[in-house]
């Protein structure tokens, strides 16, 4: 295969992999389970700033509810790319879909595309409920041309990050059971990585391991574009540090999306057809 032939190759690939994710989202919303997991968060987001709205960050006069916002925005970015993708590897890898797409020629890359635009297409449409809801809620939030555009940009970048980590994740998680255990851990982790607070609050050694993850540097992009300039004051170092935050998800970007097609190539070659014949009757013979 000649250098142009293997490049468009990828490149039907990739386009293959956009047309199915779009499919994806539009089968989401057609099963009741999947839709309570679509609404579940941004409802529960919602009644969160309804019950805070009114009330100031203690010590201030800032609206607690304009501070608890942009936490919801990147916890949702991070959660949705990561956990989603965790729990969906693992039933496809179940039902055959992953051996469908093993024997595609750059099936894999076709495969990781969709799974991107699916959660970025799902977790965009929770976000835009969360910040309408915001809006309406929360007084005078900082949502100019700039605020959007940053938010925008975070999103994109929260996605490309951690959405092929959770492909990665699934890959390595042998059943549904193990997979479930990803969301809890995800969970765990961002709550140390000062989301929802301001991390100095936190003991040293705990704010720069919250730094290695792209969790801290998606909730510091949320913030950078939400909350007024004078909130830097409870940042790290008192600065937004925006080159750094895009630097921090560029490379987990490029870890994701070198680790997550091998990972899934490696998963896809101890699969066959037997296999996934005896998973089928397995969860068959369980009532399932």
């Amino acid at each position: 295969m000649t250098g142009t032939t293997a490049i468009d190759a990828r490149w039907s690939a990739i386009l293959a992999g956009l047309s199915r994710g779009w499919i994806e989202t539009r089968q989401s919303f057609t099963e009741t389970a999947n839709i309570i997991g679509h609404v579940f968060f941004p409802v529960m987001s919602v009644v969160s700033l309804v019950m805070v709205r009114g009330k100031t960050v203690p010590g201030t006069e800032f609206s607690l509810a304009a501070m608890v916002l942009p936490g919801l925005v990147g916890f949702l970015i991070v959660f949705g790319g990561i956990s989603g993708p965790t729990a969906s590897i693992t039933a496809d890898r179940e039902d055959g879909t992953l051996l469908r797409a093993k024997a595609t020629p750059n099936g894999m890359l076709g495969y990781l595309v969709g799974k991107i635009v699916m959660f970025a297409l799902t977790t965009l449409l929770s976000l835009l409920v969360i910040i309408v809801a915001g809006i309406m809620l929360v007084n005078n939030p900082v949502l100019d041309a700039r605020a959007w555009l940053l938010l925008a940009l975070i999103f994109v970048v929260g996605m490309v990050s951690t959405v092929p980590i959770g492909v990665a994740l699934g890959s390595l998680m042998k059943s549904s059971m193990q997979a479930m255990l990803v969301p809890l851990a995800c969970a765990l982790v961002m709550l140390a990585s000062g989301i929802f607070y301001p991390i100095t609050r936190l003991p040293l050694w705990l704010q720069w391991l919250a730094q290695v993850f792209p969790f801290y540097w998606v909730g510091l992009g949320a913030r950078y574009a939400m909350l007024p300039a004078e909130m830097v004051a409870v940042e790290i170092g008192k600065s937004w540090r925006t080159g750094e935050t895009f630097a921090v998800l560029g490379v987990w970007s490029a870890i994701g999306l070198l680790l997550a097609p091998i990972l899934l190539r490696r998963m896809a070659r101890r699969q066959s057809g037997s296999a996934v014949t005896r998973v089928r009757e397995r969860i068959m013979s369980k009532g399932y």
